[in-house]
């Protein structure tokens, strides 16, 4: 997995427009917090998805986020961003979720279902001239690394979601986390790792290598 992302691709930390629309939802305007949800709906449904396991339940887990920080948006103290103080409540909501169901992946790495296109979870669209061969083959890893996924313990796959898929730097993390930067990534090694060991039977060498957490 990667560790670069288009600074493009997610908001600046803090970010002031995200400070101003608080402030101003803090002051009655539901407006500005509904304009909080559309720009972080789709990472926080996505993000609840790869931590409860459950597809089905990620978009209550995001509203229930959603709610939970629109009645506590008084006593938000502004020491982190806004949408990392959103992820920390997700986060906590999705983990919890998921213990209180008790899900776990039961499916083997060699039983993944290999050829469904699915767009909702960011799956690559093979373009027109694009062999499909190798289009079906990058569909299968995404549905091995799904599974793989499922199997790291709580701490473990929600560092590497966090970092891998939602490109939050180290700090970032920590806070979502309430842990040190070190524990970070002594975690997403360990993730890295565990990662690799289960993908290494049906994934060719070198792919999810772990990589430095420097």
């Amino acid at each position: 997995m990667s560790d670069q992302r288009h600074e493009a691709d997610r908001p600046s930390s803090p970010s002031a427009e995200d400070a101003a629309l608080v402030q101003q939802a803090r002051h009655g305007d539901v407006s500005a917090f509904e304009r909080l949800v559309l720009r972080y709906q789709d990472r926080l449904v996505n993000t609840c998805w790869r931590l409860s396991g459950s597809r089905e339940d990620a978009e209550d887990l995001a509203q229930e986020a959603f709610l939970k920080a629109f009645a506590a948006l008084n006593g938000f103290q502004r020491r982190s961003g806004f949408y990392t103080w959103l992820f920390r409540i997700a986060v906590n909501l999705a983990v919890s979720h998921r213990r209180r169901t008790g899900r776990r992946s039961t499916l083997s790495l060699h039983e993944v279902e290999p050829a469904r296109d699915r767009t909702d979870s960011g799956s690559h669209r093979p373009g027109p001239c694009e062999d499909p061969a190798a289009a079906l083959g990058r569909r299968e890893v995404q549905s091995c690394v799904e599974a793989a996924l499922e199997t790291l313990d709580d701490d473990q796959r929600a560092v590497l979601v966090l970092r891998d898929v939602e490109g939050f730097d180290y700090r970032e993390i920590a806070a979502i986390l309430e842990v040190s930067v070190g524990t970070v990534k002594s975690r997403l090694h360990r993730a890295r790792m565990a990662l690799r060991e289960k993908l290494a039977p049906v994934v060719s060498p070198g792919f999810a290598q772990p990589r430095s957490s420097q």
